[in-house]
């Protein structure tokens, strides 16, 4: 879809921080974020799905349309989504608001698929990001970002303190630039004592969300 590389260069000339990509994902980028999705995997949350490229991708690992629920910020992008899959809940808001929004009753995702750019935001945006995330993922579910970078996007501090663990699943060489996929799970509950004396874990990162920019 060539104007799909268009209406892409124009959200990033507009807003290049919030975009973070000059053109939509590769199907090759598409396909290694996808790779553990099984039908069984929904339903699904999918953050800054831009155009669809990995939307598409989820249908075609058996995901319903009904099942997902897409979360894009770009209202130029909202309008395309709504168009390409009406069968999906589109819902134009900031990620970073998720859990002040009713989305799920209870927590029945089972994944939830990231194209922000976290290495463009603060600290306290990604913990508001994850943490609505997470509130509404399943036991054994997991969250799935891609980043540029060569190391994960999400600090070891941050991860310590919400109490996750992340792991490099794979990379896409032939993304341009190519780009790495993480997978962020919750770890195991478990305390460590010493003799007969609980040693504390960690308290959660309390941070209050960033207004919508």
């Amino acid at each position: 879809m060539s104007h799909d590389f268009f209406s892409f260069f124009l959200a990033w000339m507009s807003a290049p921080g919030r975009v973070g990509a000059i053109a939509p994902s590769s199907p090759a980028l598409a396909e290694l974020i996808t790779s553990e999705i099984t039908a069984g995997s929904g339903p699904i949350i999918e953050l800054g799905p831009g155009t669809g490229a990995f939307t598409y991708q989820l249908l075609k690992r058996g995901i319903r349309q009904e099942d997902l629920t897409l979360i894009e910020y770009g209202s130029d992008f909202m309008k395309l989504l709504q168009v390409r899959f009406p069968g999906a809940r589109v819902l134009w808001m900031d990620a970073a608001r998720m859990a002040a929004q009713p989305l799920y009753d209870g927590a029945p995702v089972g994944a939830v698929i990231s194209g922000l750019p976290l290495l463009n935001m603060s600290m306290r945006k990604v913990v508001s990001i994850l943490n609505g995330a997470f509130s509404y993922i399943r036991p054994g579910g997991a969250f799935y970002q891609f980043t540029y970078g060569m190391t994960c996007p999400v600090s070891p501090r941050v991860l310590d303190r919400l109490g996750l663990k992340a792991k490099l699943i794979d990379r896409a060489i032939l993304n341009v630039p190519p780009a790495a996929v993480y997978r962020l799970t919750r770890r195991p509950q478990s305390k460590f004592f010493a003799g007969n004396v609980a040693l504390p874990q960690a308290e959660p990162l309390r941070l209050q969300m960033d207004q919508p920019t």
